[in-house]
């Protein structure tokens, strides 16, 4: 409540200065009496309410930010910028945050270096080393001498400062995936590369805050030791550690104990370095090397390591370092971004000469440089846990090693780092893609096996005809159908049942057997996803959303999910006629769509559908696509009655439109965001179809793509939102290659 005090005072004021609407104000300071002062409850200290507003940012924090575009680990450091004693004031950084940050860090550091696959470097171990030591040497140096000249500061700091430089996090490698490049040369390099760089910047930090342990003097002799010291224990921790976790693991299958194990290991490791006098993060990310053969990518134990890590350990991490960052710091001299312009500028400076002498020693294309640049210029994990150690080691002098101008322009620098990295590796990896003729080779699919997702009784028969169609002839395999339903919804089960039975005597009608299925799940998309995964599927078949108010989305929850979420061909079909009675097949395909996986999937599943239908069939394409299309079908389907129309290869419904008409079907072939034939105007698609097609039947195709669109959890090592474009910037860098690259057209 106000105190009666402050009442008196306000109101004696409205009086001195002649206010006319004391009466008013009285009245609205009356009212304001009855709320409570907010004041008196912040900071919280409970330690309930810490833990819960805690969890409350790590749940909301990605959904919020990510619709901004804003990278997950600049987002939850600006989620404790503004709760922390320099923004809003709900918490205080108390012991909570030390114990669990310094849980966080150590666990960065070791998923940062168990996600590496080692694997790489020993196939490119020479090109690796090369890129790692350029992408070290050359940061540092310039690093060094711009923090000594430009910001003034001494040899040590320096030094520190030029280490974050160098190093680096992959958070580009899923787009590389994504266009199907990732066995390029320059990428083995550039992951092979992080690890010498990240070793490196490591040892240098652990060097450094190591001279700060203690009352040790500064010598030659002090670094002759810790050095030695340093060999020693790295030495008894690679033979040692992997002997007692193979041992361990044989012995001992149940999933919790091993992950206790792996953590005990992990801060076994730390504390050992610390003990020595060095830094544990340096422990903590030996011993992810160490165990990384140990523990597989696709292992339960690697989930539940980066689950437990990426939920709770690095966000407490990410929050408390955003909750020691002042902004007005940053913006009050200026000398926090004149900090942080040197910083961006000698980091990105420093890679992009890295890449260029690797080029250069092993004559490798402009592009394969781009890409390399891409991948090994984005500061995340090290570089956070560098500033951090460097800015808790008090001088002598009683200043940090690393003041607050560095750690707010660090946030900077992950920001600005992120961001041209994801541009430059998205730009590049495309060209390399259209450039290397990634085609896949024409064949008729053979091993096939398409799922088809029931969920309305009117589309049963549609789908499981139209299935059938799309099906190859003479086939001894069965089909699939499948109904998901929440468990605790047994009305739902029985008519799933009904549904699947419907579709299983269609399907025995045309002398084919069908595999159905009901199946429980706490969330539908889900259930889908799992049984696509576990049968491995290479088509799911589903009906297209029936949206029931104009806000919901044009393919629905469900649809959406499932579109980032699985990498195989997904079709959604709606039939306004029956099956048999369609006359014309209309086909609007994207430019390069022959560049994706799943090209020729789609491609022989649709001239089924024509020859099953025996109807004539145009396809609307770029004249690179048609010959192409021409080509396999004249090989596989001479007998189709194909027609072409050139066009651009653009979004071309509204003219496609006043050829269409009801007893036709229309086959929009689409692409996810973020793949090769993607475009901004297929956004647009939902609205004209719901305006030029309504009473038509229809098909969207999503074909194979080389990797799931969206990343699947929020890792500080894939620190991105998910479908991240700047359009804008791509369309200028593409120009700028094309003219350093010779004027090629990719």
């Amino acid at each position: 409540m106000i105190p009666a005090a402050k009442l008196d005072n306000l109101l004696r004021l409205d009086i001195q200065n002649g206010n006319f609407f004391v009466t008013l104000h009285t009245n609205l300071i009356r009212t304001l009496m009855l709320w409570p002062d907010l004041s008196t409850y912040f900071p919280v200290t409970d330690p309930t309410w810490i833990f819960f507003c805690v969890l409350s940012i790590i749940l909301f924090a990605p959904v919020l930010l990510g619709r901004l575009r804003i990278p997950h680990i600049v987002g939850m450091i600006l989620a404790g910028m503004l709760i922390g004693p320099y923004g809003l004031h709900v918490l205080d950084r108390d012991s909570s945050f030390e114990l669990f940050g310094n849980v966080g860090l150590y666990y960065i550091m070791f998923l940062a270096s168990l996600e590496m696959d080692m694997q790489h470097m020993k196939r490119i171990r020479w090109q690796a080393l090369t890129l790692g030591l350029a992408a070290f040497v050359f940061p540092l140096t310039m690093g060094v001498v711009s923090n000594m000249s430009l910001l003034g500061y001494g040899l040590v700091t320096s030094v520190l400062l030029a280490s974050m430089y160098a190093s680096h996090t992959l958070i580009a490698y899923p787009i590389v995936i994504r266009y199907g490049v990732s066995r390029n040369r320059s990428v083995s390099i550039a992951v092979g590369g992080t690890i010498v760089t990240d070793t490196l910047t490591l040892l240098v930090l652990a060097f450094i805050s190591g001279m700060f342990r203690g009352e040790e003097h500064v010598s030659g002799w002090f670094a002759l030791i810790l050095l030695l010291k340093v060999v020693l224990l790295s030495l008894v921790i690679i033979f040692s550690f992997p002997r007692m976790a193979r041992y361990f693991f044989r012995r001992y299958n149940d999933p919790v104990i091993q992950f206790i194990f792996v953590l005990a290991m992990v801060f076994l490791s730390a504390g050992l370095m610390e003990l020595i006098g060095m830094e544990g993060i340096l422990g903590a990310f030996l011993a992810g090397l160490v165990l990384n053969r140990l523990i597989p990518h696709s292992a339960p134990l690697m989930h539940h390591l980066e689950f437990v890590g990426n939920a709770l350990f690095i966000p407490y991490f990410l929050i408390g370092v955003g909750m020691i960052i002042d902004l007005r710091v940053l913006f009050g001299t200026g000398e926090a971004l004149k900090v942080a312009a040197v910083m961006i500028t000698m980091a990105l400076g420093g890679k992009w000469i890295a890449s260029w002498v690797t080029q250069k020693a092993f004559k490798m294309s402009v592009l394969e440089r781009e890409l390399m640049f891409g991948l090994s210029n984005a500061q995340a994990a090290a570089t956070l846990a560098a500033v951090l150690v460097g800015y808790n080691i008090i001088l002598p002098s009683g200043e940090r090693l690393l003041n607050e101008d560095v750690l707010n322009g660090t946030i900077l620098l992950i920001l600005v780092t992120c961001i041209v990295s994801s541009l430059i590796t998205d730009v590049a990896a495309r060209r390399l893609a259209l450039q290397g003729g990634n085609i896949n080779e024409s064949r008729p699919l053979n091993d096939e096996s398409a799922l088809i997702a029931l969920a309305y009784p009117d589309t049963v028969d549609h789908l499981v005809n139209m299935a059938l169609l799309m099906r190859k002839d003479k086939s001894e395999a069965p089909m699939s159908a499948i109904n998901v339903v929440l468990d605790n919804d047994d009305r739902a089960r029985e008519k799933g049942m009904k549904l699947l039975e419907s579709a299983s005597a269609i399907a025995s009608a045309a002398n084919v057997r069908m595999q159905t299925k009901v199946r429980l799940a706490t969330n539908l998309a889900n259930g889908i996803i799992h049984s696509m995964k576990e049968n491995d599927y290479s088509e799911l078949v589903v009906g297209l959303h029936m949206q029931n108010s104009p806000s919901e989305s044009f393919f629905g929850p469900v649809l959406v999910s499932l579109l980032n979420r699985l990498n195989r061909q997904i079709t959604m079909i709606r039939c306004t006629v029956s099956v048999n009675t369609i006359r014309r097949i209309h086909v609007a395909v994207p430019a390069k769509a022959q560049f994706e996986a799943g090209f020729y999937h789609w491609v022989e599943r649709v001239a089924r559908l024509a020859v099953g239908l025996g109807c004539r069939i145009v396809y609307y394409a770029h004249p690179d696509t048609i010959r192409i299309l021409q080509r396999y079908l004249e090989t596989y389907h001479a007998s189709i009655r194909a027609e072409y129309i050139r066009t651009d290869g653009g979004n071309e419904l509204k003219r496609i439109s006043r050829e269409v008409r009801e007893d036709h079907m229309l086959v929009v072939v689409l692409a996810r965001r973020g793949s090769i034939s993607f475009r901004p105007s297929f956004d647009h698609i939902p609205r004209q179809i719901k305006k030029y097609y309504m009473n038509t039947g229809l098909m969207l195709i999503f074909p194979d793509v080389y990797a799931e669109a969206a990343i699947k959890d929020v890792s500080v090592n894939e620190p991105l939102a998910p479908n991240v474009s700047y359009e804008a910037a791509k369309d200028w860098y593409k120009g700028w290659l094309s003219r350093n690259n010779g004027g090629e057209e990719a």
